[in-house]
């Protein structure tokens, strides 16, 4: 029943070498029991023939073999030796001596060369020779350990090797082969690193107090000065608040800005970094540029000390001048102590708010309306001005109209009529001239619509014309036009009765005096001839009109009423009414044209002409 057949492993690799084991286990994992045989027993066994047999007898095992490459597994001579080097271009050396360790490795016979490094010597040190078989000489012989010994010159590649010393392992090795080992010697050094490393005595003279005395005494205390560095004087310059802390140890002097939240700088925390600064130059050699020479106390004749700062005192360092305005406590001490100053009184350096200079207001210059060019003092992108929305919407499409004329000296304006409304939803009038045929003037906009200001008001305080301005025969300013109301429309009338309260009264007077004649005639009118009456009276009058031989040129009729109408009242005197009828000798009967003038007269001396010319359509 048995179905594996597995044979264990017996061979293996150790430290990079093949050998053989025993198997642990037999064919399939079948357990083996150890044997009670030493190995020597069993080769016995195996190689031992038997008196009672007939036949060869089996020859004995050869013996164990063990090659080189394994006896000698990582085993090496170590020696420890130097070379000469010629140096041709220094004038402080003529040669230099370089100690290396010469490894020979047992195993293939092979050397190489090794340098230990030396940090900072500027020569290229490390492995000098790879690991290799060395050639001997020109027959093809190779160095071999029994050509190695202390105190011998070893020639390798044209360079000569002094052999001085070896390791223990080295030294037993060769003594066990057979190799008397020659005393060791004592290692060659460099002259000139022996040079270097002696120390050079300098004289010291003291110039002032003992550094290191004083560097015990005063170690972690250090002065603080609270200071103002202006730089206004610069472009984009500011007041930049500093601490200047000065190292009692060793009279070294650092600089820090103090920076702000936003305050828009980029947060470098020194300014100055610690340093000595000097306070007094020696005079130079002006023909030789200062930026090369590097300072020293041979360029300096005096240094800062502690006794130049002090408070509200002005101290320029490397450049940049620095008011001291405070300091600390142990500043205050060191002071009282040192120099007997009791006076630290902190210098206010804190800024005076400027004065808010009043903005002035440049004139006016005409374009536009006054609160829309404010608005390019009162801001860099100006916006348009606030509207009252409730009233806008409470007077929507609300508007005052009224006929008015142009005061003019002009004669061809003396006869010009125009219509002025007044936008109640924004205060803004509006000009407009109704265009008259074969008048020369085209008519149409004449203003568009704008809040016109009264004459004397200035740009500072506009006032502007408002509803209560406006009464018949008043005078209108309108940017150096004057124009006079001659008429007003019914619904003028209307709205100032309705808002009696808000308007004065002798404006709401004004248009009901104008009105009243209308008023009279509509009544007298609609009392004495119906309106149909009117009507068919009209048509009669044109029947007749039209069985006329000659035509009755009834624009000359309607420009003759205009102009002896100076106020545009609508009415004329009765008397010159019926001499205007007469001169244009009126085709129509008599009974109709007496009739068309009763009907149309206001009273005993007045005539509406206007109702009486609709007979007479120009």
């Amino acid at each position: 029943q048995k179905t594996s057949f597995h044979r264990s492993q017996t061979l293996d690799f150790k430290n990079g070498y093949a050998f053989s084991r025993l198997p642990r286990e037999g064919v399939g994992g079948d357990t083996l029991f150890a044997n009670q045989l030493s190995q020597d027993e069993l080769d016995d066994l195996c190689t031992k023939g038997s008196t009672l047999t007939y036949g060869q007898v089996k020859r004995s095992a050869p013996s164990s073999f063990t090659p080189a490459f394994v006896a000698y597994d990582k085993k090496v001579l170590k020696f420890d030796a130097y070379f000469q080097e010629e140096v041709a271009i220094s004038a402080e050396e003529h040669y230099r001596i370089r100690q290396v360790g010469i490894y020979y490795y047992l195993e293939d016979d092979s050397m190489c060369v090794i340098e230990p490094k030396v940090k900072n010597s500027g020569l290229v040190q490390g492995k000098l020779m790879r690991r290799h078989r060395v050639p001997k000489n020109e027959q093809g012989d190779y160095y071999h350990w029994k050509d190695l010994n202390l105190g011998i010159d070893l020639t390798m590649y044209g360079r000569t090797y002094r052999l001085v010393n070896c390791d223990s392992f080295t030294k037993v090795f060769l003594e066990s082969q057979g190799i008397e080992v020659n005393p060791p010697e004592e290692m060659v050094s460099d002259p000139y690193t022996e040079q270097r490393r002696t120390p050079v005595q300098k004289p010291f003279v003291p110039a002032g107090p003992d550094p290191f005395r004083q560097f015990l005494t005063y170690d972690t205390k250090v002065l603080r000065f609270y200071a103002i560095w202006d730089d206004t004087n610069c472009a984009f310059g500011d007041h930049h608040p500093c601490v200047i802390h000065y190292f009692l140890a060793d009279d070294t002097v650092e600089v820090r800005e103090v920076h702000r939240r936003n305050d828009g700088r980029d947060p470098f925390p020194v300014l100055m970094r610690r340093q000595r600064l000097p306070k007094i130059f020696v005079d130079k050699n002006k023909n030789f540029p200062s930026c090369v020479l590097e300072i020293t106390d041979h360029e300096v004749q005096e240094w800062y000390s502690p006794k130049d700062f002090a408070l509200g005192k002005s101290v320029t360092l490397l450049g940049r001048t620095f008011l001291i305005y405070d300091c600390d406590k142990f500043t205050q001490d060191f002071y009282r102590e040192k120099y007997g100053i009791t006076d630290f009184q902190p210098v206010d350096v804190n800024k005076k708010p400027t004065e808010k200079a009043p903005q002035v207001i440049p004139p006016y210059n005409g374009f536009g309306i006054p609160e829309d060019s404010l608005q390019n003092c009162l801001s860099l992108f100006p916006k348009p001005p606030r509207k009252d929305i409730i009233k806008m919407l409470e007077n929507n499409l609300k508007i005052l109209r009224y006929q008015v004329a142009l005061e003019s000296p002009v004669p061809e304006d003396k006869n010009r009529r125009f219509i002025l409304s007044y936008f109640l939803s924004d205060d803004t009038i509006g000009i407009y001239e109704p265009p008259v045929r074969n008048s020369g003037i085209p008519g149409g906009k004449y203003l568009k619509r704008t809040r016109v200001t009264k004459p004397g008001s200035t740009p500072e305080n506009p006032v502007y014309y408002e509803p209560s301005d406006f009464t018949i025969g008043s005078t209108i300013e309108v940017f150096g036009h004057r124009f006079v109301i001659t008429d007003a429309d019914e619904y003028v009338l209307n709205y100032l009765e309705r808002n009696a309260e808000s308007f004065p009264a002798a404006t709401l007077q004004s248009i009901r005096d104008h009105f009243h004649p209308r008023q009279v005639v509509v009544e007298t009118a609609s009392s004495g001839f119906p309106k149909k009456d009117l009507d068919d009276l009209i048509v009669e009058v044109q029947k007749e009109l039209k069985l006329h031989h000659e035509p009755f040129n009834t624009r000359k009729f309607h420009e003759a009423f205009h102009h002896f109408d100076t106020e545009g009242s609508g009415f004329l005197d009765k008397t010159r009414f019926l001499n205007v009828c007469d001169r244009f000798h009126v085709p129509t009967s008599t009974i109709l044209l007496k009739k068309l003038i009763d009907y149309c007269s206001c009273g005993e001396d007045k005539v509406n002409y206007r109702d009486f010319l609709l007979a007479f359509p120009s």
